[in-house]
């Protein structure tokens, strides 16, 4: 179950119909309106609370372009069809960053987060995985890719089987690193993941 509120906003009436779609978008239901005076519209819908909490009043304000006012209050609880989104860095859930969500919205809300730790989390001498997952299925995937030193650089012109043996070596170091390596996840990394929510 999740909390159900009733929105009333007063607005513009030329601005109906993006706020109308807005509302749909934030899975509103049983939407109503009427005219309290002349040129403003007044326009209530049921949402889920946790659509309102990440960013509807921004986007309220963004779409009427400041002239939208918002009030709610909460109503009822009512099932839904929520899951709870896990994040996995290099295969190990970080449970800070695991949140509940409609399972319709899993899947962009898990690449969206995959996505802003990459660009946080630091590039390490190893590949990292981040992962975002429902239960055990993996949703949504990006990778860090390793920092790579140059071990030929020192090798001059011919044999081409130290060359290998070299990047080989390295490969295998790397392997290995990646078993026993842990990854620093910085707190702006956090921050970011709930920023990219809304």
């Amino acid at each position: 179950e999740e909390p159900f509120i009733k929105a009333t906003i007063l607005m513009p009436e030329r601005y109906m119909g993006v706020v109308m779609s807005l509302c749909m978008e934030k899975r509103g239901e049983n939407t109503n309106y009427h005219y309290p005076m002349p040129g403003r519209i007044e326009f209530t819908c049921e949402l889920p609370l946790a659509e309102v909490i990440y960013d509807f009043y921004d986007k309220l304000k963004s779409v009427t372009q400041g002239y939208g006012s918002f009030d709610y209050e909460l109503i009822d609880y009512r099932p839904s069809d929520l899951v709870k989104l896990d994040i996995l860095v290099n295969g190990e859930q970080v449970d800070a960053l695991s949140q509940l969500c409609h399972r319709q919205r899993a899947r962009e809300r898990g690449l969206k987060a995959c996505e802003s730790l990459k660009e946080e989390i630091p590039r390490q001498m190893f590949k990292i995985a981040i992962q975002a997952a429902i239960g055990g299925t993996i949703i949504a995937r990006t990778n860090i890719s390793a920092l790579r030193k140059d071990v030929t650089a020192k090798c001059y012109g011919g044999d081409i089987s130290r060359k290998r043996k070299l990047l080989e070596k390295q490969k295998a170091g790397k392997k290995r690193m990646k078993t026993v390596g842990n990854v620093e996840i910085p707190q702006r990394a956090f921050l970011s993941v709930l920023k990219s929510d809304q």
